[in-house]
């Protein structure tokens, strides 16, 4: 008789005699549940194995996602493009939130287009685990697969609305220099944050039905707060007169840092601006934040792997 045929004998042996419980038996020979969690680093090499899986999903997604549309993949960069047309007509315009900003079209797209590509994960993110149980239930995979798949989808969106804003920052009188070679070190350090953001969302949004219906209102506000439509230096420092360290304090949020970081690369003009600073705390800020919402992305998940898809 084999082990795991002698195992099932002495279960139910055990089972009928009440003599030894099975998880001891279980331990005796070696056995574990076909669903248990992996170890963190063998977690991380499950995923590694299968990042072709995950790039293919998260490009087929992208493919399909605007295939019934006239226009097709051009929704990628005209969603933000008209986006930042309203905010510009509403905040510029209107309300007059670029008298004291030039180049504010440069100022505001910048804005846009990189708070959409958190808002974006971070909302993919909550429904990537409830909006798959078909698929979960169906195959044995590192769940944490799902939520960095919508995680490299926004970053493929990304690079083309990257691609447009460099036009336009161009023919808003910018000219490139070599400050631009960090765009790609601040998007890596947005990416690391925004994996990390996504994959505590995917966990929260498979336990808390109600997520998605409270996420617009979340991020509205979190948009509203992250200087897209305004200066925080200009306004906290400038405008109100308060001290520094108020402004410091509101970098701390990481999508006002990674906005003022691209600012500071992109717009000659944002760093000549009256009473700006260097964006030391900006800096510290995206660093931490990358460091910290990626470890802690990866553990947080990886700890309730066991319980996706139930129920």
């Amino acid at each position: 008789m084999s082990q795991p045929e002698s195992a099932v004998a002495d279960a139910q042996a055990g089972g009928r005699s009440g003599q030894e419980p099975l998880a001891k038996l279980a331990k005796r020979y070696g056995l574990r549940r076909a669903i248990a969690r992996p170890r963190f680093p063998v977690y991380v090499r499950q995923l590694w194995e299968r990042r072709h899986f995950i790039l293919t999903y998260a490009t087929s997604r992208n493919v399909s996602k605007y295939s019934n549309s006239t226009l097709g993949q051009l929704w990628q960069v005209l969603t933000p493009l008209l986006n930042a047309a309203i905010y510009f007509l509403m905040f510029g315009i209107i309300l007059g939130g670029s008298k004291n900003i030039d180049n504010y079209p440069a100022f505001l797209l910048t804005g846009m287009f990189v708070f959409t590509y958190t808002q974006r994960t971070v909302t993919a993110g909550a429904k990537s685990i409830s909006g798959n149980l078909s698929m979960i239930r169906a195959l044995h995979f590192p769940r944490a697969s799902l939520p960095l798949a919508y995680t490299i989808q926004e970053l493929q969106q990304l690079a083309i609305s990257m691609s447009v804003l460099l036009v336009i920052v161009v023919a808003t009188g910018e000219f490139p220099t070599w400050f631009w070679l960090m765009i790609p070190v601040v998007l890596a350090l947005q990416t690391m944050f925004n994996i990390g953001a996504g994959l505590v969302m995917a966990r929260l949004g498979a336990s808390m039905r109600d997520l998605n219906q409270l996420l617009p209102f979340i991020t509205r506000t979190w948009l509203y707060a992250s200087g897209v439509f305004f200066s925080i230096q200009d306004k906290v420092v400038g405008s109100a007169g308060l001290p520094q360290w108020v402004a410091d304090v509101m970098y701390l949020n990481p999508a006002a840092s990674y906005i003022e970081w691209m600012r500071e690369i992109l717009i000659g003009s944002h760093n000549t601006q009256a009473g700006h600073h260097p964006p030391t705390m900006v800096w510290m800020s995206c660093v931490f934040w990358a460091v910290f919402a990626l470890g802690f992305g990866f553990w947080y998940f990886w700890r309730a792997e066991e319980r996706y898809g139930r129920g």
